[in-house]
Order: structure tokens, then sequence, then C-alpha cells
């Protein structure tokens, strides 16, 4: 029998799958799973245990910037421009959302 505890997580967590490798990537803000008003601005986490991966990314989403605050030459819909995997698969759940990496490269 599953624990309720793994059935209902406390904190929001979601398996990936990019690029044929998965990884978890979670929040350790529990008000993500029963406050909108968390979701301004919050920290996720990615961890993948690959080899090449050393420590958890750490990323930083703001759903709530504004465009003209945005560095246009980081404009996502210019042609040619191409977005981390990772940040696609953010944006399904956060359409728009600005996404900071904290000084890691990006990875997938």
């Amino acid at each position: 029998q599953v624990c309720p505890g793994l059935r209902t997580p406390q904190v929001p967590v979601w398996l990936c799958s990019l690029c044929g490798r998965h990884g978890v990537l979670f929040s350790t803000n529990s008000l993500l799973l029963s406050s909108w008003k968390a979701e301004r601005q919050f920290q996720l986490y990615f961890y993948s245990g690959q080899q090449e991966q050393i420590s958890t990314t750490h990323l930083t989403v703001d759903t709530h910037c504004h465009h003209w605050e945005e560095d246009q030459s980081k404009n996502p819909s210019r042609p040619g421009k191409r977005r981390p995997a990772m940040e696609m698969v953010i944006r399904t759940k956060w359409a728009g959302a600005t996404i900071t990496w904290n000084g890691t490269d990006p990875i997938f």
C-alpha cells in the first residue's frame, strides 16, 4: 500500500524526461501547491543524477515579468533563437515565464 505522503507530496515535484534523460524538477516552497500568489516569483531545482551534473541546478522563475523589462536581445520569438529544453518544460506550466539560471550554464 502506498503511503499518503507519496500520493500527495508536501512540495511540488515533477519527473521530467528531457532529451532522453530523466530528472526531478522540484521546489521547497509548499505554497506553490495551494496558493496562486506564491507563483509570482519562486525557486525551482533540477537534479538528474547524471555524472556531468555536479550539483542541483537552481532556477528562478518569474511569471509576472513585463515584456518591456526583458532584454530584447534575449527575445525567444526571434527567428533562429533557441531556448533550453528545461525552460520550455517549465513554460508548459507557467506560459511566458522568465527563467533565470543563477550563474549555471543551461542544460539540455
